[in-house]
């Protein structure tokens, strides 16, 4: 076939499908040409006949690496390995019984320590978990423990579906003595299979406790019962079975159009995604830090401050230039716990008790999606805070 004839049936074939979607739907037609873009799909595997017919729950493991897949230099190295060496489907094989409790898949999104993951990475990985759980009914995702209850907030603020995404990994690499590895992607799965967790949004479970994703925090750097959730408390554990004695806040808004937070990645592009960073207060703390981060083009500081929020005179100052030049700030403490809360101050949202990294996170989204100070404000009071409302809890009696 010549070119020129391609040209003309490739002609043809444009007209005739631009035609039959016209007929079909005008309407569904100027949607599209007023839609965004849409980000490119990503290879999540077909759901399998055989999966299809059967009783159990499809759960899909996303692998990113970590501990959890790392590989030690010698079965006794608890601390001399290579994070994210083994691939994921490798090591959901390796483990027994699974086909008690779930039918499992899985999906390499990449394969390195969870510090290692840029802002735009989780992105793309919250738009591949949406992706996966419009064929699966749940989803687990592996990842390093040093930013773990980072890359566990994003997902619970940006991932639309309301089925169940556990987020799991590793205190020890999978090929040591004593690993906890194992057990872990194992009960993860059994968690996610059991679907006790949705509208939930990300939960993460570690050491067979199960916490929200917005309240946990690391809090050892050696040991496997590092997570903890200060105050509040997990919502439950794994033994032989799956008990659940809490539920996030979020859980009461279940089948309303506010559950969702309105950070849809779908409708915006990365480069939307700014500049957010953190900074410490201490005695006599120097104002350099926010001065060079603003220089540096931060759209957005959250402070971890003394006590109850507070900062140093030079901070201050350095703060009050910085908000003039646009930058929005939000004050969280150092404490670990506690309650931020609303002032007056214009340029300053109070962080509720989120701590630096989980405010960073909802900062950032925020200034992705908008610049109108009074609405980030109110996303942070309804969205960044999860207080439960006792009469929109509880049901109408006659």
């Amino acid at each position: 076939m010549t070119l020129e004839r391609s040209k003309k049936v490739f002609k043809r074939v444009l007209f005739s499908l631009l035609t039959i979607t016209m007929l079909g739907s005008s309407s569904s037609l100027a949607f599209a040409a007023d839609a965004p873009a849409q980000p490119a799909s990503f290879p999540i595997p077909a759901l399998s006949d055989s999966f299809k017919q059967s009783p159990l729950s499809n759960v899909i493991v996303i692998g990113t690496g970590g501990t959890l897949a790392g590989k030690a230099e010698d079965s006794t190295s608890f601390q001399n390995y290579r994070a994210g060496t083994y691939l994921i489907e490798d090591l959901v094989k390796q483990l027994p019984g699974k086909q008690k409790i779930a039918d499992v898949t899985t999906y390499q999104f990449g394969n390195k320590g969870s510090g290692g993951y840029t802002i735009a990475d989780l992105n793309d990985l919250s738009l591949t978990v949406d992706q996966a759980l419009q064929v699966y009914d749940s989803a687990v995702v592996t990842t390093g423990t040093d930013t773990m209850e980072e890359i566990a907030y994003f997902l619970d603020l940006t991932v639309r579906s309301e089925k169940p995404v556990v987020v799991t990994g590793a205190m020890r690499p999978w090929d040591v003595i004593g690993t906890d590895a194992p057990a872990n992607l194992y009960n993860a799965i059994k968690l996610a299979g059991s679907g006790k967790t949705k509208w939930f949004g990300t939960v993460l479970m570690l050491n067979d406790v199960v916490h929200a994703a917005r309240e946990v925090t690391k809090t050892n750097a050696q040991r496997m019962d590092t997570f903890e959730t200060p105050m509040l408390g997990a919502l439950g554990y794994i033994d032989d079975s799956i008990r659940i004695y809490r539920a996030p806040a979020r859980a009461v808004k279940a089948g309303t159009t506010d559950w969702a937070t309105p950070f849809d990645l779908k409708t915006i592009t990365k480069d939307k995604l700014p500049a957010v960073e953190i900074v410490y207060s201490y005695q006599e703390a120097g104002g350099g830090a926010i001065k060079g981060l603003v220089a540096d083009g931060a759209k957005g500081i959250v402070t971890a401050g003394t006590g109850a929020g507070g900062i140093s005179a030079k901070m201050t100052a350095a703060r009050t230039e910085a908000i003039k030049q646009g930058v929005l700030f939000v004050t969280t403490t150092r404490t670990g716990s506690g309650t931020m809360y609303p002032g007056t101050a214009d340029g300053i949202i109070a962080g509720d008790n989120l701590n630096a990294q989980h405010a960073r996170l909802m900062l950032l989204l925020s200034l992705a999606f908008s610049n109108d100070q009074a609405k980030i404000k109110g996303w942070f009071a309804n969205y960044g805070t999860q207080d439960v409302k006792i009469d929109a809890q509880l049901p109408t009696t006659p």
